[in-house]
């Protein structure tokens, strides 16, 4: 038998033989998988080597921040930061640079530059992405009130809301996603540690995702209640894709261009309530097929429902508080946003009732026109919502990548 064991020079230097479709699946949290075979060819159905999973790296610098057309990594963490009472505008700067020289170290592959944890060592990038975001307090914190965005105005009270203020908002936000636990883990260390004596943890929370290589064929992701999720979103190929989700070069503020807003939202799901429906009757609370996705008047998952059509009763195949009929966007004047969302189990309740359910994470050109109408309008009628619960709630101003030599957030710090 030749010698399996691979080294950590191998498993690096793999990353153009096996590997996964960056930017190319939006947030459908669908990887394409190629896998050596003996005979030198690739395999579709192969498992992914562990070559492919660890060699995979996403670069830091570009025009828009990693982490928003990203592939849905397996592993998340969501964590805010409120800065100390002695830190202002040239303290958060000092920060956002320090973050952003570690993000692009650890997004490679390498260590942290000083006091790394090794929790990494023996493995690649793994898909690492790290995103910076500013919450509506940052700009009062930092002197900085005429640069904040009209489109970060906080988010209107809705029905479904039972928010937790100490675990809303925030004056800084980082998202860490990676395809591997110990390296997400690494990055949300690495952060934490960087910003002590200038911003305190405000919250945190963890996230998964399905592994990529787990299906036999690239998927959309399920959420905790079994349903396909993230069958409409918006996919970068589609003309408009720029417009609704980024910033545009001309918009207002002048910083903010080529960025976007991220609502986050953490969605617990009473699992137990919606495990006693039928399946029949959660698709019809869906409008979904929930074997394949495919809307319930037939067809496959992308298939275009007919919203029109009636049983032999008289009544609509997909109900009018169905929520795939509420959510599309031209039931909702257009509106649009890229979902990027990470599942959350954090154990039981003392009555042994799961704390379960979607870290909700959407992106947008401006949450106006893209969040809020439509939760508005899941507010009025969304039959899902008797089996979710909003417990908290965050809404960030992600700016644009940074360009080589910058740092994350520059042009607003030293405007």
């Amino acid at each position: 038998m030749p010698d399996q064991s691979i080294s950590r020079r191998r498993l690096l230097g793999t990353a153009g033989a096996t590997g996964i479709a960056l930017g190319a699946a939006g947030g459908a949290a669908g990887y394409a998988v190629a896998s050596s075979g003996s005979d030198g060819g690739s395999s579709g159905t192969t498992a992914a080597a562990l070559t492919s999973l660890g060699s995979e790296k996403v670069m830091f610098h570009g025009k828009h921040q990693p982490g928003i057309t990203t592939p849905m990594q397996a592993h998340g963490h969501l964590i805010a930061f409120d800065l100390v009472a002695s830190a202002g505008r040239q303290e958060a700067a000092a920060l956002l640079r320090r973050w952003s020289a570690t993000a692009e170290r650890l997004m490679a592959g390498e260590a942290a530059a000083s006091n790394d944890t090794d929790v990494a060592r023996d493995a690649g990038p793994s898909s690492l992405t790290v995103t910076f975001g500013f919450g509506y307090t940052f700009f009062s914190r930092t002197g900085l009130e005429k640069q904040r965005p009209a489109a970060l105005d906080p988010l209107p009270d809705f029905s479904s809301d039972h928010l937790d203020k100490a675990r809303s908002n925030g004056d800084l936000w980082v998202q860490i996603g990676a395809n591997d636990a110990l390296v997400a883990f690494h990055a949300l260390r690495a952060v934490q540690t960087e910003a002590a004596g200038v911003a305190r943890v405000r919250w945190q929370m963890n996230g998964f995702n399905r592994s990529p290589g787990a299906t036999a064929r690239p998927m959309t992701a399920r959420n905790l209640m079994g349903q396909i999720d993230g069958t409409n979103n918006p996919k970068p190929a589609d003309a408009d894709f720029d417009k609704r989700i980024f910033v545009p070069a001309s918009g207002d503020p002048s910083w903010m261009a080529g960025g976007s807003y991220a609502v986050v939202r953490r969605i617990r799901m009473l699992l137990d309530d919606w495990e006693k429906l039928s399946a029949k009757d959660q698709e019809n609370v869906i409008g979904r097929r929930k074997s394949d996705g495919a809307p319930l008047t037939g067809g496959g998952e992308t298939t275009e429902p007919k919203l029109e059509k009636t049983d032999a009763d008289g009544n609509l195949v997909i109900p009018i508080n169905a929520h795939a009929r509420i959510t599309r966007p031209d039931q909702n004047g257009g509106a649009a946003m890229l979902r990027r969302p990470f599942s959350f189990h954090d154990g039981f309740d003392a009555d042994g009732v799961p704390d379960a359910g979607l870290l909700f994470i959407c992106w947008q050109a401006d949450p106006l026109r893209g969040f809020v109408p439509v939760q508005r309008k899941l507010d009025r009628g969304d039959a899902l919502s008797q089996f979710i619960r909003h417990e908290s709630s965050g809404l960030f101003a992600v700016p644009g990548g940074a360009p080589k030599g910058e740092y994350v957030g520059q042009r607003l710090l030293e405007a």
